[in-house]
């Protein structure tokens, strides 16, 4: 080991480092993320339920009783976050059009979602492929949320 030495990063890691970790220090931001985490954790047991319901009871396949589970979910979701979550920037107001964008940014998650549970079914049990698949979801609906449907518009007060 080398005493002494000092590790530099590249400038636009660097760089990237200095706008990133202020957002995540920010308590808004964490307050936020921890609401979102616990409105996806009650999406996730709608996703679960309805997964299972249309594939084990129904008999439907992996990939539309999976589409169908996040539809239900993807409306539970946008519901929610609206009045809790993004309160502020929503002013608890629902919007057919703010649904749209919600559901067409949380698409992303949705492709993790479906690849998961599709792949991770030839390798473990479907239902715990769907609990993967559900993990593997949060980090791209969050972001995608708080970045494009749920940013604060010019005018808007601050929370």
């Amino acid at each position: 080991m080398l005493s002494g030495a000092v590790m530099t990063l590249p400038a636009w890691i660097d760089g990237l480092l200095e706008r990133v970790l202020p957002a995540w220090i920010d308590r808004k931001l964490a307050a936020k993320a921890v609401s979102f985490g616990l409105i996806g954790c009650t999406n996730a047991v709608v996703d679960f339920l309805v997964f299972s319901l249309t594939h084990l009871y129904f008999g439907l396949p992996i990939i539309p009783a999976n589409l169908i589970a996040w539809c239900v979910a993807v409306t539970n979701s946008y519901v929610l976050n609206s009045m809790i979550t993004f309160a502020a920037e929503s002013g608890r107001r629902l919007s057919f059009a703010r649904y749209v964008g919600f559901a067409a940014t949380q698409v992303g998650g949705l492709i993790a979602n479906t690849i998961t549970v599709f792949v991770a079914s030839y390798f473990v049990p479907v239902l715990l492929a769907k609990v993967l698949a559900i993990g593997a979801s949060f980090v791209v609906d969050f972001t995608l949320s708080h970045l494009l449907v749920f940013r604060r518009r010019e005018g808007t007060p601050p929370h």
